[in-house]
């Protein structure tokens, strides 16, 4: 036993680091097989707790972004999730003894990462394993069948490898997992890759940055932040005019670069109008707007320079404790903190395609990057190329921008689209449709710049056939446990009879 607990905290460790910022990719193959080594002919109850074990292990350091919140928010979040691996643990101790086993693990943990993703309260899509491989030899499987597919190539491997560590006899037993743990990997070189189609856009990014940290980042004085945007888009518009950089045909502005809502007050209203005058081109602007008098929404709002606010896309995938309080009056009867939220938001329930000067972009808002169908609904409404408005203030300087990026440079591949975020602290940045990140700024500081963007409009296989191959790989993994149930009951009788 004590041989089984130190392989899944070492499994667990290692998945830690190969996520951003370490970004050590190899890593979560063999973190992976760690875990699977560990659960190798083990019965479910222990099973499932070294399946918790291995992911608490993971899942704290992972996660230590949330301590901005709150460590008992983290404690409670780490405490939470780790129990989708124990549900997943229980089940492969059995598959582990069919052949093939480590088909139907990299199934089970498919099928564990898309119920973190639904439940409870809207899920929780963070960490998935896919999320470790924003620029790796696993990351082409995400134009196949998206990041649920990756996830899947990056657990067979790993369990392939545990194979390989666990198979008696012959070297030839241990040589044929061992070359198919390395062919994974290998064969995502194969995946077609998207030519350039000729067309290109200039788009102006503006991070403002904030006046304070920390859950109260964006200070006493909303203002300050609708004004350090405005005067940055003012800066970008003087550096076009003065040569230092090409002109933009379009302008994006984070998320909550307004606070304020410019709907219903003037003075917002006058700052961006006038700094979007003055840049001279369609900008998205990241707004809170009030709905009715109890309520608000997280908006994404074209400001054309002449007519003003015009289309709009809501925020749909919203912050938990957030941007709205699940369970209302019982939560904020028990937690002075959760009165912090105010307004309750509501969601949109559209996608986020938006006609934006030359093209109609993709708007995706922050928390919404780790959301398969929200950003794979957008794309299909048309939005080329993807633009991630994000406030990442209270968790400046923590991993989760870097987590973010990941997601972003994983996403760019899955749909053969350019993805071009706008931070309000950063990491503000301009991913190419093959999931190179071409620039970024550095955290806390304000900055802008107009890159070039290829316009893609072909869709990959990911996105037309969607959650399919997530469900298949589901599909089978439950089938494979109703195998070894079913096994394991005739073994049973077989053993009462000869008795």
């Amino acid at each position: 036993m004590p041989g089984r607990v130190a392989a899944a905290v070492a499994g667990g460790l290692a998945l830690f680091t190969a996520f951003p910022p370490l970004d050590w990719w190899p890593c979560a193959p063999l973190g992976i097989g760690l875990i699977a080594a560990c659960l190798y002919g083990t019965r479910p109850r222990r099973a499932a707790w070294l399946g918790y074990l291995a992911a608490a292990v993971f899942l704290f350091p992972t996660l230590a972004w949330v301590r901005s919140i709150g460590d008992d928010v983290w404690f409670m979040l780490v405490g939470l999730e780790s129990l989708f691996y124990a549900a997943m643990a229980a089940p492969a101790a059995l598959v582990f003894r069919l052949r093939a086993w480590p088909l139907w693990f990299g199934c089970l943990w498919v099928a564990m990462e898309w119920a973190r993703s639904l439940v409870p309260i809207g899920g929780f899509p963070w960490a998935r394993a896919a999320f470790s491989q924003g620029e790796s030899m696993f990351t082409p499987y995400a134009a196949l069948g998206g990041v649920p597919l990756v996830s899947f190539a990056v657990a067979l491997c790993g369990a392939l490898l545990a194979m390989a560590v666990l198979s008696r006899g012959k070297a030839v037993r241990r040589a044929a997992p061992l070359a198919l743990a390395l062919a994974v990997p290998v064969l995502g070189l194969a995946v077609p890759r998207y030519g350039d189609e000729g067309r290109s856009v200039n788009i102006g990014i503006v991070q403002g940055n904030v006046p304070g940290r920390g859950m109260y980042a964006l200070g006493d004085e909303p203002a300050v932040v609708l004004k350090n945007h405005a005067n940055e888009t003012k800066r970008l518009a003087q550096a076009v005019r003065e040569g230092r950089l090409p002109k933009p045909d379009l302008v994006v502005l984070p998320e909550n670069s307004t606070d304020i809502d410019p709907y219903r007050d003037p003075v917002a209203r006058a700052i961006i109008q006038d700094s979007v005058s003055d840049v001279g081109v369609p900008t998205l602007v990241g707004a809170v707007v009030a709905i009715g008098e109890e309520n608000r929404a997280t908006r994404s709002l074209v400001w054309d320079p002449v007519t003003g606010p015009g289309a709009y896309y809501d925020k749909q995938h919203l912050v938990p404790f957030g941007e709205y309080t699940p369970f209302k009056e019982i939560v904020l009867a028990l937690s002075e903190r959760a009165n912090l939220v105010g307004r309750q938001s509501v969601p949109g329930n559209r996608p986020g395609d938006l006609k934006l000067g030359p093209v109609t972009i993709g708007a995706v808002n922050c928390y919404e990057v780790a959301y398969d169908d929200t950003v794979r609904g957008t794309v299909r409404a048309g939005g080329t190329p993807l633009v991630v408005q994000t406030n990442n203030a209270s968790y400046a300087l923590s991993n989760l921008p870097t987590q973010q990026l990941a997601m972003s440079k994983l996403r760019a591949v899955e749909h053969n689209r350019a993805v071009v975020t706008a931070a309000t602290t950063g990491i503000s940045a301009y991913v190419t449709p093959d999931g190179k990140v071409s620039w970024q700024t550095k955290e806390l500081v304000p900055d802008m710049n107009v890159v070039t963007v290829p316009v893609r409009t072909k869709e990959t296989i990911a996105t037309k056939v969607g959650a399919l191959p997530e469900w298949a790989l589901m599909v089978m993994g439950a089938a494979a446990v109703g195998v070894a149930v079913w096994r394991g009951r005739r073994r049973g009788d077989r053993m009462r009879n000869d008795g």
